[in-house]
C-alpha cells in the first residue's frame, strides 16, 4: 500500500506537507467524488472484509467502491500515513422504522484533530446524507455544504449528526415512493461517542450486515457517487441522477429503470465500477434511502 496510488485513484494533486483543514477538505471531497459508496459484493456472492490490504487492493487497484468499513478504513489509513492525528469512532445509524438509534455501532467514522480543533471525517455514508467536507465538532453549529445544512449536537456523552435538506422534486412520479424518497426536511443520520474504537470492534457487525435478512444492505443493492452538482446512484434496477438546486430550494431527482443489458455499461460509465462476478440487483421495500 502506498499513498501515491491512493492519491492517483482520487485525483488528489499538490503538496500535503501542511496538515491543515484545507488539505483535509480537499482529500475528503476528492474521495467522495472518486470512490463510490457501494455494497455490491453482497449481491455478487462475495465477502466484504475489514482486512486493510484487501480493502486497499479493492478500492484503489480495481474499479470498485465499498461501504463505510472499507472507505472510511482506507481514508483513516491515508490520513495516518500523512501524519494527521486521526481516531476511529463508531456510530449508530438512525433507524427510520424504529424512529430511534439501534444498539449496534454499524458505521465507522474518523475524528481528526488539527491545531487543537476536532473534525468528523466521513467519506462513506453515500446518497443524500453524504457530507462533502469534514464537520467541525462543535455542538449546534449550522455547517452548510452542497447537500444541505449539517449540524452536530452534543447530548450528554453522545453526539448526533443531523441534516436539513431541501424538498425533493421527482421528475418521474412513479418513483415518488415512501420506501425510496425521504421527504423529511430535517433528519437524524447517526449518533456516536468519542470513545476510540479499534478495527476488531467492527468485525462482527461487518459480518452481520452481510447476512442479516433485516439489514438494509441485504435488501437493497446500492451504488452511489457524489458529483460536482449532486450525486448519482443505482438502487436495484433504479438509476437516479440528483441535482442540488439550493437557489430554488429543491433537489431534482431524475430517475429511470435500467435493463439487464444496460447494467454493466451504467456501472462502468457512471460509477467507474466493474464487478467480476454476476450482480443480482435487488430493491426490497424497507426504510427509505434517498
Amino acid at each position: 500500500m502506498n499513498l501515491e496510488e491512493y492519491f492517483k485513484k482520487i485525483g488528489f494533486h499538490g503538496s500535503y506537507e501542511a496538515l491543515d483543514l484545507s488539505t483535509l477538505t480537499r482529500l475528503h471531497k476528492r474521495h467522495v467524488m472518486s470512490i463510490p459508496f457501494e455494497n455490491l459484493s453482497i449481491h455478487c456472492g462475495e465477502t466484504i472484509t475489514t482486512d486493510l490490504q484487501e480493502v486497499f487492493d479493492k478500492l484503489v487497484r480495481t474499479r470498485r467502491g465499498g461501504w463505510c468499513m472499507e472507505n472510511n478504513l482506507l481514508f483513516g489509513w491515508a490520513l495516518r500515513e500523512m501524519g494527521f492525528d486521526t481516531t476511529t469512532l463508531g456510530s449508530r445509524v438512525f433507524n427510520r422504522v424504529l424512529k430511534d438509534f439501534p444498539a449496534d455501532e454499524s458505521h465507522l467514522i474518523n475524528k481528526v484533530v488539527i491545531h487543537g480543533k476536532a473534525y468528523i471525517a466521513d467519506v462513506s455514508f453515500g446518497l443524500s446524507s453524504q457530507v462533502w467536507e469534514p464537520l467541525e465538532l462543535v455542538s449546534g453549529k449550522d455547517q452548510p455544504q452542497a447537500p444541505g445544512i449539517f449540524r452536530l449536537i452534543e447530548k450528554g456523552d453522545v453526539w448526533v449528526l443531523e441534516k436539513t435538506g431541501r424538498k425533493p422534486e421527482v421528475l418521474n412520479p412513479e418513483f415518488d415512493k415512501p420506501d425510496l424518497i425521504n421527504r423529511e426536511l430535517t433528519k437524524s443520520i447517526y449518533c456516536f461517542s468519542l470513545n476510540p474504537r479499534q478495527l476488531h470492534d467492527f468485525v462482527d457487525i461487518n459480518h452481520k450486515l452481510q447476512i442479516d435478512p433485516t439489514s438494509l444492505f441485504t435488501n437493497k443493492s446500492i451504488c452511489s457517487l457524489q458529483t460536482a452538482t449532486g450525486f448519482k446512484c443505482l438502487i436495484g434496477w433504479a438509476y437516479s441522477e440528483v441535482t442540488f438546486k439550493p437557489e430554488d430550494g429543491v433537489d431534482v431527482f431524475n430517475m429511470r429503470y435500467i435493463t439487464e443489458d444496460e447494467l454493466e455499461k451504467v456501472l462502468g460509465e457512471q460509477f467507474n465500477v466493474t464487478v467480476q462476478n454476476k450482480l443480482q440487483p435487488v430493491s426490497k421495500k424497507v426504510s427509505c434511502v434517498l
